[in-house]
């Protein structure tokens, strides 16, 4: 009799029986090469620093891209419309495992399989969206990391006001489409109503339509605009700080990477640990543990970030003692 068993289950047995085994040993048994598709929400370009900290990660733990396992990319470049085709395209491809940077790409790839292990790099919401059972067993093909904090948008409208004193309208950028977006911007809203702010909401779903939200904004003429984090708004996040400066417009972020790039303050997860992080959740799927069984985990340090250079530009003064509390400061 001839049995025959797919790629995932040779894999998974090589793996398993290896356990002993070192890491770099481990990783290389197979004579075939596992495969890890990449389902991005956004560009290759403004995703290749997560992109290196995963397959920093995989290094760590003795994989080599080329060697023992390969990576397949897909990039929507923004467009949320793109997503469904692309992850059919990876479906096709049946990887070992698929990594989704973001929920939306979770989202996605969860509706088009239930028996591909799923790994989040940014897993919000991920009880109320279906794509859990819950953070400690997860149940299911979806595990990864939960970068959104709740009580974070507190802390937000705390570093909005901290940057522009007399701030009493807050303007909110929004990408509702994205399904981490509208708790923060209800959290958000409710947060602002209870210390009597005012907001504007101006939303963007796709990346020719940064430039308007953000003109609207301006034209209401609010005091400081707090950005949603979103995919569409950290891989847009060059040419969305350069027309925020243009417009005088003070901006509030949860990633560093906005800062970076010109953008004023940021107060959130590190997401290069993020997707470092990642690559231990597919090394345990690789070697036979299924994703329902590995609990979702959360970042333990917040990393606050100012760039002086823009704060300068803005004619803010930032106190001594946010500077004396940021982790990076870009002068």
């Amino acid at each position: 009799m001839t049995v025959i068993i797919g790629r995932r289950e040779l894999l998974t047995a090589l793996l398993g029986g290896a356990a002993g085994w070192p890491l770099a040993a481990r990783a290389q048994v197979s004579s075939k090469r596992a495969l890890i598709a990449w389902l991005g929400a956004s560009g290759r370009e403004p995703a290749q620093g997560f992109i290196d900290s995963f397959l920093r990660g995989m290094r760590d733990l003795g994989y080599v891209e080329g060697r023992n396992f390969e990576m397949a990319y897909r990039f929507t470049d923004g467009y949320q419309d793109r997503l469904s085709a692309l992850t059919e395209e990876v479906i096709q491809l049946n990887p070992d495992a698929i990594l989704a940077p973001a929920v939306i790409s979770a989202v996605a790839a969860r509706k088009a399989t239930s028996t591909i292990p799923i790994v989040c790099g940014a897993l919000a919401d991920a009880v109320s969206l279906g794509l859990i059972a819950s953070e400690a067993r997860p149940g299911g093909n979806v595990t990864g990391i939960e970068p959104y904090i709740a009580g974070l948008p507190a802390k937000q409208i705390e570093l909005a006001r901290e940057i522009v004193p007399t701030a009493s309208k807050i303007g909110l950028l929004t990408n509702l489409k994205d399904p981490k977006a509208p708790p923060q911007a209800q959290e958000l809203e409710g947060l602002a109503r209870s210390l009597k702010l005012k907001t504007f909401s101006a939303d963007a779903n796709r990346p020719e339509e940064l430039e308007g939200a953000l003109q609207l904004l301006a034209s209401e003429r609010v005091d400081v605009v707090i950005v949603l984090q979103t995919s569409i708004l950290v891989s847009n996040r060059q040419e969305f700080a350069t027309s925020a400066l243009a417009k005088r417009l003070p901006t509030v972020y949860g990633y560093r990477e906005h800062v970076i790039a010109g953008g004023l303050v940021s107060y959130g997860v590190d997401l290069r640990w993020c997707y470092y992080r990642c690559a231990s959740f597919v090394d345990k799927i690789l070697r036979g543990t299924a994703p329902g069984n590995l609990p979702v985990e959360f970042p333990t340090k917040m990393v606050l970030a100012v760039n002086l250079k823009t704060a300068k530009a803005l004619s803010l003064e930032v106190s001594p003692m946010l500077l004396a509390r940021a982790d990076e400061v870009i002068e």
